[in-house]
C-alpha cells in the first residue's frame, strides 16, 4: 500500500518508474535504453531522476559491481490506483463516466474496448 506521505510525482519521474516496473531492476544505462527512442534524455537525467524516485520512497537500490541497480519500494498497483482516484476525484468529482465519455467521444477507446469493460463489470459484480 501506498503510504499517503508519498511526495507526487513529475511526468517524468513517473516515465522513469514505469520503466523500473517493467524492467523490474534495473541500471542507469538499462532505464536509457529502454526510454523511446524519440526521447532524447542524458544518462545523467536519468540518474537525477531515479535518485530523486529513490528520495521520494518510490524506489530502492543496491550496488552490484561499480553500477547501482534499481528496484520498486512500492507497487504499481497502489500508484496507479491512488494517482487515477487523484484525478478523478480532481477533475470528475470522483465520478468515472465522464471520463470515459471523454475518452469515447475523442476516440481514445473502441467498441472492442467498450466490450472489455463490460466484461470486466459483470465479473466484478
Amino acid at each position: 500500500m501506498v503510504r499517503k506521505s508519498l511526495p507526487a510525482l513529475s511526468p517524468s519521474e513517473t516515465e522513469i518508474l514505469r520503466l523500473v516496473w517493467q524492467l523490474d531492476k534495473a541500471t542507469v544505462q538499462q532505464v536509457c535504453d529502454k526510454l523511446p527512442t524519440k526521447r532524447k534524455i542524458a544518462y545523467a537525467t536519468v540518474q537525477t531522476l531515479l535518485r530523486r524516485l529513490e528520495k521520494k520512497g518510490y524506489l530502492k537500490h543496491h550496488i552490484r559491481g561499480k553500477a547501482h541497480v534499481f528496484f520498486a519500494a512500492v507497487k504499481s498497483e497502489s500508484v496507479i490506483k491512488r494517482s487515477v482516484t487523484d484525478f478523478l476525484d480532481r477533475l470528475f468529482g470522483g465520478d468515472p463516466i465522464p471520463l470515459m465519455q471523454y475518452l469515447a467521444e475523442h476516440g481514445k477507446i473502441d467498441t472492442d474496448d467498450i466490450e472489455e469493460l463490460k466484461r470486466l463489470a459483470d465479473k466484478n459484480s
